[in-house]
């Protein structure tokens, strides 16, 4: 008996290693995934607030709230069933699919740089995000959780590509932590983002000449955070596409772009201290600039398209653009706060 009950014992405390290693391993594909989809997880948080820009003060946790319901449905109800599905009858596909991704994103990017360097600015991207009307809010909604879908698909895509080789069970399991973590963390940032000039009208309300100071910063400081993650967001995706590009395209038999990268980095690997950094950023930039090329060459011949067909956008791009005038408008009518430092 007494056997019978150690045995049992040795069982279960060797499932319990298979389950603690079991864990392990789906935090480390989670963060080697999540890191992968870093670039789209910015770009997401940078497109975001412009939704419930101008909308009532109220409204925005609200709104947010029902966005990311709306994008954790998109992951898991939609988008997670149709990976592993593809990955498990047709593997073949995921790097084609992973690619035109990569195109995607560098189409955006570059698309926002092409917007930029022309000085292109509208009357209707000053307006506010937010129509005016009964159904306003659902409309903004809906809009924003269209966004996120791409947004959404390209970051589940690229994190499937990092966990291919695992099971299947693994890689489901994974990618709902993927799914979980990276919702969270993106529109956690989005209702502290939104909300930051109400803790700083908060801190300026009080009596300490402290609190004071801060608060003005907070309130005055949100457009200039507001450009710098849009700009982050852009290199990002410029980054992330190109390296989606250049690595596709060394898979799949075309190794010039690739060697000539490794070529380009390889007089910084050597550096001490320092040159695993260097080499990585001669890597970044090389991406980026790759994927800004394929951007401009996409954009050539998309963009005529897009003016006449009838499902073509309105306005090319997120309209980042619109979030800095937005977003200080914004800030400034809510709370009479001059938005200049």
């Amino acid at each position: 008996m007494s056997g019978g009950l150690v045995a049992l014992l040795d069982d279960v405390a060797a499932l319990a290693r298979i389950a603690a290693a079991s864990v392990d391993d789906v935090a480390a594909g989670a963060a080697k995934a999540g890191v992968k989809a870093a670039g789209v997880v910015i770009d997401d948080a940078a497109v975001t607030p412009q939704y419930v820009s101008g909308a009532d003060p109220s409204r925005e946790l609200p709104m947010i709230k029902k966005i990311f319901w709306g994008s954790l449905r998109n992951k898991l109800l939609i988008i997670l069933p149709a990976l592993l599905l593809v990955s498990a009858f047709v593997p073949w596909a995921i790097p084609f699919i992973l690619m035109l991704g990569g195109t995607y994103l560098c189409y955006e990017g570059a698309e926002k740089v092409w917007h930029k360097l022309r000085g292109h600015h509208t009357a209707e991207e000053d307006a506010p995000a937010v129509e005016r009307g009964p159904e306003a809010e659902a409309k903004v909604i809906k809009g924003a959780i269209t966004t996120d879908f791409i947004l959404s698909c390209e970051i589940m895509v690229i994190s499937m590509n990092e966990v291919a080789q695992d099971s299947l069970l693994s890689r489901a399991i994974i990618l709902v932590v993927v799914a979980l973590v990276i919702t969270v963390a993106v529109y956690g940032a989005v209702a502290l983002i939104v909300k930051m000039d109400d803790i700083g009208m908060h801190l300026a309300a009080k009596d300490s000449p402290g609190s004071q100071r801060i608060g003005e910063l907070l309130v005055k400081g949100m457009p200039a955070v507001l450009a710098a993650i849009t700009f982050v967001g852009t290199i990002a995706m410029l980054w992330v596409g190109g390296h989606i590009m250049l690595q596709g395209a060394h898979d799949l038999g075309w190794h010039a772009p690739y060697d000539l990268v490794h070529v380009l980095e390889h007089p910084f690997a050597g550096i001490a201290v320092v040159g695993g950094f260097l080499a990585w950023l001669v890597n970044t930039l090389c991406s980026a600039v790759l994927g800004l090329a394929w951007g401009l060459a996409v954009m050539a011949v998309v963009g005529p398209l897009l003016k006449v067909l009838p499902f073509g956008k309105k306005n090319s791009g997120h309209e980042e653009d619109g979030v800095h005038a937005t977003g200080a408008d914004h800030q400034s009518t809510k709370h009479n706060v001059d938005p200049s430092p």
